[in-house]
């Protein structure tokens, strides 16, 4: 790959390029970079770049005329190695947000030229003239483009083949997959009294690799929730884990599994009002869900706890009534492994009835709907206040969302 940087300060540019991971492989012909000096392509005694901008306003615009012949040597010299012409980006505040989908499209560019604006900009004409695109790495702002230039420079650079050491090296980075990284631990095990997690140390590839993608997804939903949605909207769940020889799901008939549902409805809601910042303490008690439960059986509903190995650890409601899906709850020991998936597959099985059943869920509750999205659920409604059918006590109020299963005609429009 060629790389070619327009700018004020190529000195600045080209110590960059030339330092650390990039200056090696640069040094072993692993891409070629050149860093042009707009001032070399003035027409006027003095060098000057800049003017004040027409129609008045602070500040000064750059010149067309220095950029454009700067563009055409680069190009020219393209087409003399034999190369196509340049993908031509300017570094603009005007620009589309840089994202790493963006990284990977540029990396598979031949030669790349990237023009840096200060002060005021760069005269228009010579981005409409020249320009493929326009990129901004962010919403603030910089004394000139170098920066955002390098940015660019970076992200692309080290995806070419040979820049890192192996592949595995960017692909489990953050953002390559639309989710933050995972922790990372190194030397000493125990630092000031804060050890490692103990799964980092068992020589367990799969369950490390499983461990790092719970705490990797996680991350992004607490961190990134606008990234956790896009990751799931891209990852749909196509195949439902099997269920293990010690799990079962039964229907809760007797006092004793109503008991065992409502503590852990009870949990579920804990978790709900920690996550929307509910005042503590006024989380209903196993009593009060317990009494809910019942007048939601009555109402129609049917329960079903979930156990492993003879432990009860999930719980899910339908409503044969309504179509309706809700109270599902995993314990926090057995959260990670699917059961959550798999009583949501059970529950849509059991509403076979309905063409499209659906799930009424708090707008903080970004784990469930994120496993929604990923079981083919989508919003039905606009958030709406009020209480939630089936999923919260009568005396609070949160901001709900339907999301209700995609009927085949549907998914083909």
């Amino acid at each position: 790959m060629r790389i070619d940087i327009v700018t004020l300060f190529p000195e600045l540019c080209d110590t960059f390029l030339s330092t650390s991971i990039l200056g090696r492989a640069r040094n072993k012909g692993l891409f070629e970079a050149h860093c042009h000096q707009i001032r070399d392509y003035t027409q006027n005694k003095q060098r000057q770049t800049d003017d004040y901008p027409y129609g008045g306003g602070c500040g000064m615009v750059l010149y067309a005329q220095p950029i454009a012949d700067c563009l055409r040597e680069v190009i020219r010299q393209c087409a003399e190695q034999g190369r196509p012409r340049p993908h031509i980006v300017f570094l603009t505040a005007a620009g589309q947000p840089y994202k790493e989908e963006t990284t990977r499209r540029l990396a598979a560019c031949d030669s790349l030229t990237l023009v840096c604006g200060h002060y005021e900009g760069i005269d228009e004409r010579v981005i409409e003239e020249f320009g493929d695109e326009e990129i901004s790495i962010g919403d603030y702002v910089l004394t000139g483009g170098e920066l955002a230039s390098l940015v660019v420079a970076d992200s692309v650079l080290r995806l070419q083949p040979g820049v890192l050491a192996e592949e595995q090296g960017y692909q489990e980075e953050s953002y390559w997959d639309n989710l933050l990284e995972y922790p990372q631990y190194t030397r000493p095990e125990v630092w000031e009294g804060r050890p490692v997690p103990p799964v980092l140390l068992t020589g367990d590839h799969d369950r490390i690799q499983a461990w790092r993608g719970r705490q990797s997804r996680e991350r992004t939903r607490t961190r990134r929730p606008d990234l956790y949605l896009a990751w799931c909207e891209s990852h749909p769940i196509t195949r439902i884990p099997r269920w293990k020889r010690t799990e079962r799901a039964c229907l809760v008939r007797d006092a004793a599994q109503m008991e065992a549902a409502a503590r852990l409805a009870a949990e579920a809601r804990r978790t709900l009002y920690q996550t929307a910042g509910v005042v503590p303490g006024s989380e209903p008690s196993p009593q009060t869900l317990r009494e809910e439960l019942e007048n939601r059986r009555r109402e129609g509903w049917a329960f079903y706890l979930h156990s492993m190995s003879g432990t009860e650890d999930g719980l899910v409601g339908v409503c044969h009534k309504t179509g309706q899906i809700g109270y599902l709850a995993v314990t926090e020991p057995s959260r990670g492994i699917g059961i959550g998936t798999r009583l949501l597959d059970f529950a849509r099985k059991k509403l076979a009835e309905h063409d499209a059943p659906w799930v009424a869920v708090p707008q903080d509750n970004l784990a469930l709907i994120g496993l929604l999205i990923r079981m083919d659920f989508r919003a039905q409604t606009a958030a709406n206040p009020g209480k939630m059918t089936g999923i919260l006590s009568e005396n609070v109020g949160f901001r709900q969302q339907i999301y209700r299963i995609q009927t085949p005609l549907e998914k083909k429009l």
